[in-house]
């Protein structure tokens, strides 16, 4: 969709009839929307496959993801979803959370000689959320900065297309591959590294909050390598354990710290940070 503006396909606009609407993300795979109707505020999330380059394989998934995530939501009981297909993949909306994000709101902390420490409320609000989900069975797959919005009551998880752990009709399932390597575990990224594929656990989510509170609280991610460097060259990193040292200080440091360990038996739980935090 290179030189176009995208709109939202038809089953979506005749769903909400929006009266508002703001373009969010608009990528290769995926587009979301900010839409107003009177039904609300909604994020509307459409998917489409990738078509291969000189560079990059094709990716297909991409396509099936906003349906994939509307299965899951409805699967945790919420109301809130819609989800179909379009002529290009398949679109879910569903309800607008408001808040800056966890890296967004840690901005202060990662400036040079700043006094401010990161809100260990915030980071609780984190830990809860992802506590919320392991409580019903389910492992994000996909956890990052960018998918806690600390929301003026609570902190909530978004973008569940990766989750796993209940079922997921199969027409619109796919394998997990990984994440973003930033904040992707060393067991994951070898099981990626060496079958092409992985599963996503509870423990692999406890790991990349803990990538997820470093990088936002300092602005370095857990393991070093090359910004330019390949995703293979990457994920070799994270598996080998190359990790960087926690300077965040106190009680936190402490605990990210142990969130990074290589062994994902070694990691404490997500309710274990919970407690140790609150």
């Amino acid at each position: 969709m290179s030189g176009t503006t995208p709109e939202l396909p038809i089953v979506v606009r005749d769903a909400l009839m929006p009266k508002a609407q703001r373009l969010v993300v608009n990528r290769r795979g995926s587009t979301v929307w900010e839409v107003e109707s009177r039904r609300g505020r909604y994020a509307v999330k459409v998917g489409r496959p990738i078509e291969a380059t000189a560079d990059w394989p094709a990716q297909p998934w991409t396509a099936l993801a906003p349906a994939r995530e509307g299965a899951v939501l409805h699967r945790l009981g919420r109301d809130d979803i819609a989800y179909g297909v379009w002529k290009h993949g398949t679109w879910n909306f569903q309800q607008w959370r408001n808040g800056p994000d966890l890296y967004r709101l840690w901005e202060p902390c990662r400036k040079q000689d700043s006094p401010v420490e990161p809100h260990v409320s915030a980071a609780l609000g984190c830990v809860e959320a992802l506590a919320e989900l392991h409580a019903k069975g389910w492992a994000h797959g996909d956890v990052q900065p960018a998918h806690f919005i600390i929301g003026p009551e609570r902190t909530h998880l978004i973008d569940l297309a990766l989750a796993g752990g209940g079922h997921v009709p199969g027409w619109y399932d796919f394998p997990f591959r990984g994440c973003l390597v930033h904040y992707e575990a060393p067991e994951i990224a070898r099981s990626v590294l060496d079958t092409g594929e992985a599963e996503p656990t509870p423990e692999a989510d406890v790991y990349a909050l803990g990538a997820s509170l470093l990088i936002s609280a300092t602005g370095w991610r857990a393991v070093e390598y090359p910004d330019d460097a390949p995703r293979p060259v990457q994920r070799e990193a994270v598996a080998n354990g190359s990790r960087r040292p926690v300077k965040v200080p106190g009680e936190l440091g402490t605990l990210i710290s142990a969130m990074l360990s290589h062994a994902p038996e070694d990691r404490p739980t997500v309710y274990e940070v919970g407690k140790a935090l609150s």
